[in-house]
């Protein structure tokens, strides 16, 4: 292969070379970190390979320059139905590929790998982003960073005929095994995997706790903030067909395989913007405005998370698992709802939301009786996307015999975004480090990242890879006695659950799949 000069940029010069299974790559040297990006671990699913699942690499001959990040998936360029600036990030079909950053690409380092899952309610993200630059989690922590790309939106989750379910979960699948046969060579020790992510980064944790195929991919896993929305067979088929006759095709894997994947995000993005209209239709799937979801197929996905850890599913795996205070503010402030809903806007949300319908809105209202609106539509959304899905998920994995570890991040974000509350998505550049990028431009937008910033930033890396190693993140493991949690605050503390009130309004609710309402859930 053709060698060319590293490119620009402080402290980069051509790196090592480390030989994979597929063939050799070179990588950079980045400030005392090897650094290599861009490495396929599947061949591009496009051509006859499309909707399918990912089948491995070809071997190349010579040296590959591991030195940028591979193409982002196909994907809609805004979220929450709005348009927003292209995708930024090279162009091409190689879409699956992964990146890692090591301290010493010296096979006898063994070090503990932590393979990081990006969210993007299943329509969104890639591993490029500059919000996942993994240097200071993986110089910090003295570990092993790995992040990769797998198929978002109508490519990887929508449910087609004559393809598979959950294509960007066999994705990350694959991506798993390329840790396990190749992590060696560059330092990492692949009996020590921790995978981690974020929203639906967490969603495909905790579905990767409960795929039979994961089975052994990974030692601990770490879910930030799990979405509770995984679709029935019935659901998905029905938006399925929507999301194709947006395009003018049918739902099946040889209709939208004429179509280009870039033109497919386009009925994804219009769909999604029509949804929250659909609640008679697609119930509480409807107002989070994504027609993509894991699918709990049978097969791909036996079970939802909470049912497979409670039967025992992922006992012998380390758990971490947590949420943030006031998760949907960042939601309220993209459609300009601060402070903005009204007493029917309400209403809807807590029937449509709370167990039990009218009862379960009767008993918000008793529970919170000095909220206003706004901060009542915030608790109950937060509750039922986010905090409740993670707590259950703590207890599911207790009843099966596992382990779990439960924070919450209470800290707000500072100066003018203060607003936002310890909103969704604060937890990534405090994690990564990396302020200036992505969300975190706006969550830190002064001039300066404050100090106890910088310092919760540094306890989120050596809590999460301090798990990554021992299993032991530095509080007490959860117990439904006690219920021990970290809340992760500008003085960090230990106690039972903060959340307590909603807590005991979902005691005893089932996570289940989501339905199909109306008369379209009877058609064969």
């Amino acid at each position: 292969m053709t060698t060319t000069e590293p490119p620009a940029g402080a402290a980069r010069t051509a790196g090592p070379v480390v030989r994979t299974a597929s063939g050799a790559v070179r990588g950079l040297h980045e400030d005392g970190l090897a650094v290599f990006r861009g490495i396929p671990f599947a061949e591009p699913p496009v051509g006859a390979a499309r909707f399918q699942a990912p089948c491995p690499a070809r071997p190349w001959d010579g040296t590959r320059e591991a030195y940028a990040f591979g193409p982002p998936p196909p994907q809609e360029p805004g979220i929450q139905g709005r348009k927003a600036a292209g995708v930024p990030g090279p162009t091409g079909d190689d879409w699956l590929t992964v990146n890692v950053w090591t301290p010493d690409p010296d096979p006898s380092s063994a070090r503990p790998v932590m393979v990081w899952i990006y969210g993007g309610a299943y329509k969104l993200g890639h591993a490029g982003q500059p919000a996942y630059d993994a240097q200071h989690i993986a110089r910090d922590g003295d570990v092993v960073v790995v992040t990769f790309n797998y198929r978002v939106g109508m490519e990887g989750f929508a449910l087609l005929d004559g393809a598979p379910a959950n294509r960007g979960l066999l994705d990350q699948v694959a991506a798993l095994e390329w840790v396990r046969a190749n992590i060696a060579a560059f330092g990492g020790d692949p009996e020590q995997i921790t995978v981690f992510g974020e929203s639906a980064g967490a969603g495909s944790v905790a579905s990767l706790l409960a795929m039979p195929r994961a089975r052994g991919l990974f030692r601990r896993a770490v879910a930030q903030s799990l979405p509770g929305t995984f679709f029935s067979e019935a659901l998905a088929r029905d938006l399925a067909a929507a999301l194709a006759a947006e395009a003018g095709r049918r739902p099946a894997a040889a209709d939208l395989a004429t179509v280009d994947p870039r033109r497919l995000t386009d009925a994804g993005q219009s769909l999604s913007a029509k949804m929250f209209h659909r609640t008679d239709r697609w119930g509480q799937a409807a107002p989070t405005v994504t027609p993509f979801s894991p699918v709990v197929d049978g097969d791909v996905l036996p079970t939802t998370p909470w049912q497979a850890l409670a039967a025992g599913a992922a006992r012998d795996v380390d758990l971490l698992v947590g949420h943030n205070r006031d998760e949907f503010r960042l939601f309220l402030a993209m459609e300009g709802l601060l402070d903005e809903i009204t007493q029917d806007q309400l209403t809807g949300a807590l029937r449509l939301l709370a167990p039990g319908g009218a009862a379960g809105e009767r008993a918000y209202r008793a529970a919170f009786p000095d909220a206003t609106p706004t901060d009542l539509y915030e608790r109950v959304q937060t509750d039922w996307l986010f905090a409740m899905p993670s707590l259950h998920l703590a207890d599911a994995q207790r009843a099966g015999g596992g382990r779990a570890h439960v924070y919450e991040l209470a800290w707000p974000a500072p100066g003018g975004s203060q607003y936002l509350g310890a909103c969704h998505g604060l937890d990534i550049p405090l994690l990564f480090g990396t302020f200036r990028a992505d969300l975190g431009i706006l969550l830190f937008s002064g001039a300066e990242v404050p100090a106890e910033a910088q310092e919760l930033s540094s306890r989120f890396r050596r809590s999460w890879t301090a798990f990554a190693r021992t299993g032991d993140p530095g509080w007490p493991a959860y117990d439904t006695d006690e219920r021990l949690v970290q809340v992760l605050d500008a003085e960090p503390t230990v106690t039972t659950y903060p959340r307590e009130t909603s807590r005991r309004l979902w005691e005893g609710h089932a996570f289940l799949p989501l339905p199909l309402l109306g008369q379209e859930a009877d058609r064969p």
